[in-house]
């Protein structure tokens, strides 16, 4: 197609559709299932999540698992750390959207470095958390397009930035 044929009509008719598909990492905490909530409320949108893998032993003890025992607990930790890597790297540069929740129980210093990883790709990132980590995380927010205090924000967001779609009002 040469632009002088450029249709305006037919492209700022296809704005107006859905994004045709998304592709969301969703990563932090794994102790509660705020990723069910958002993937169910979402289920209807052409949007692929990924995630870490949430099995905690598992994700802990990957490294000596697959590539042999260690006597140092640095370095069983430093084995599983980086086969852990291997997958985080990979889905948050195959993302469009990077999604980190901050949970009340734990510090979380795994998804502050997702947090920062995403921004250094250049992907959009939304930070979920409690008003009570606002100042521990004003920097992270800072550098987020989004900061939600629920997954029904978040998958509100979503919802929005796949349909620019506003939320229906009960």
């Amino acid at each position: 197609m040469r632009l002088n044929n450029f249709n305006a009509v037919n492209v700022l008719g296809y704005f107006k559709d859905r994004i045709k598909s998304m592709n969301v990492y969703l990563s932090g905490e794994i102790h509660t299932d705020w990723r069910e909530q958002i993937i169910e409320k979402c289920s209807d949108l052409a949007i692929t999540f990924v995630g870490p893998v949430t099995d905690h032993a598992a994700s802990d003890d990957c490294g000596v698992e697959i590539l042999g025992e260690e006597n140092s607990k640095f370095w069983h930790d430093h084995k599983s750390a980086k086969l852990n890597a291997v997958r985080t790297r990979n889905a948050i540069g195959k993302s469009d959207v990077v999604v980190v929740r901050f949970g009340d129980k734990y510090k979380q210093w795994n998804a502050a470095f997702d947090a920062g990883f995403a921004c250094a790709l250049g992907k959009s990132l939304i930070t979920l958390h409690t008003v009570d980590h606002q100042h521990a995380l004003k920097e992270i927010d800072a550098a987020a397009l989004v900061v939600a205090k629920s997954p029904e924000e978040v998958s509100d967001a979503l919802r929005y930035v796949a349909t620019g779609k506003l939320p229906q009002s009960s």
